[in-house]
């Protein structure tokens, strides 16, 4: 690990005009995600800004009878929080799906959005990887590819996004508040917060130098049956190899976003118009830019499997 100096902040604001002043700085919370990219020289920041005594740990209903969840509220909160197990029950399972218990407890809300891929070519820094290093090449594409993304790659990589919690979000039509540097606020919808890898992968987001999240908000309760369907390696401790984040009405419309297959949460709007022919039209729609290696070829027939039996889930929670 590279040396580093380090304060506390109190407000938004003061973090964000600390960041301002340290070219390289970062952001720590929870620290279940930065600290070990840091020991293995994968992150470098020259400054950290300790954002814990932020008042930004607190879920409250907004005027429009949505939640307005807090950037630092721990997961393990957020996921046994009455109104989230009420209203946005996709989101409490996704939550409870991630991780471990030890990890929940320290993982916040803004920090889930920014983890980085668990991509191993990412983590070795003896293998190329352009999103640790741009232009030194992807060793995944011609490598061990059996968890990377199917849809929505680039030449340049073809990592997929962790986040559990961020698939969820995405079929809940969530918004990322942001406080800037200069003291200017942005509400960013989820669709549009994270990335596609394209020529520029080492970007994950959309936020600026400085930027800060303060708060993601939902809109009001979407009702529906509510699922949150895993699959992958391991039953505990283990990310997805495909994950599906329903929500479906008694009428058989509805939403749906996957993980585990994209650099980012991948949802298809177009695709949710066939959620009535069953999840084979659906998975069609979802899948249709697929470019899978030989490894990861089976994700396809994954996903259509995956979601039919989330719809079956759905269906009968509805009887």
């Amino acid at each position: 690990m590279r040396p580093f100096t380090f304060e506390r902040v109190r407000t938004p604001a003061e973090a964000a005009a600390a960041a301002a002043r340290h070219p390289g700085a970062k952001f720590v919370a929870g620290r279940t995600n930065l600290l070990d990219l840091m020991k293995l020289e994968i992150e470098t920041p020259t400054h950290l800004i300790d954002v814990n005594g932020l008042a930004l740990d607190k879920i409250e209903p907004t005027a429009d009878g949505g939640l307005r969840i807090g950037a630092l509220v721990r997961n393990t909160d957020l996921a046994a929080d009455e109104r989230v197990r009420r209203d946005y029950g996709v989101l409490s399972r996704a939550l409870s799906a991630g991780a471990s218990g030890q990890l929940r407890n320290m993982a916040t809300t803004a920090g889930n959005l920014l983890q980085r891929t668990r991509c191993p070519y990412f983590y070795d820094t003896n293998q190329p990887c352009n999103k640790r290093v741009l232009g030194s090449g992807c060793g995944a594409i011609d490598g061990f590819s059996r968890q990377h993304a199917v849809v929505g790659i680039s030449d340049a990589c073809i990592a997929t996004h962790p986040s559990d919690m961020a698939v969820a979000l995405r079929v809940l039509d969530a918004v990322v508040e942001t406080v800037g540097p200069d003291g200017s606020t942005r509400n960013i919808p989820i669709a549009e917060f994270h990335r596609l890898p394209g020529d520029q992968p080492h970007i994950d987001t959309v936020l600026r130098t400085g930027e800060l999240i303060t708060a993601v908000t939902l809109p009001k309760p979407a009702g529906g049956a509510q699922i949150y369907y895993k699959v992958r390696d391991r039953a505990s401790y283990a990310f997805a190899l495909v994950s599906v984040a329903l929500v479906v009405q008694k009428d058989g419309t509805g939403r749906v976003a996957l993980g585990g297959v994209a650099h980012k949460p991948w949802r298809v709007e177009a695709a949710e118009a066939e959620l009535p022919k069953g999840a084979k039209a659906v998975a069609a729609f979802l899948l249709a830019d697929a470019k899978p290696t030989d490894q990861n070829a089976f994700k396809l027939k994954l996903v259509e499997r995956t979601l039919a039996a989330a719809l079956a889930q759905a269906k009968g929670a509805q009887l």
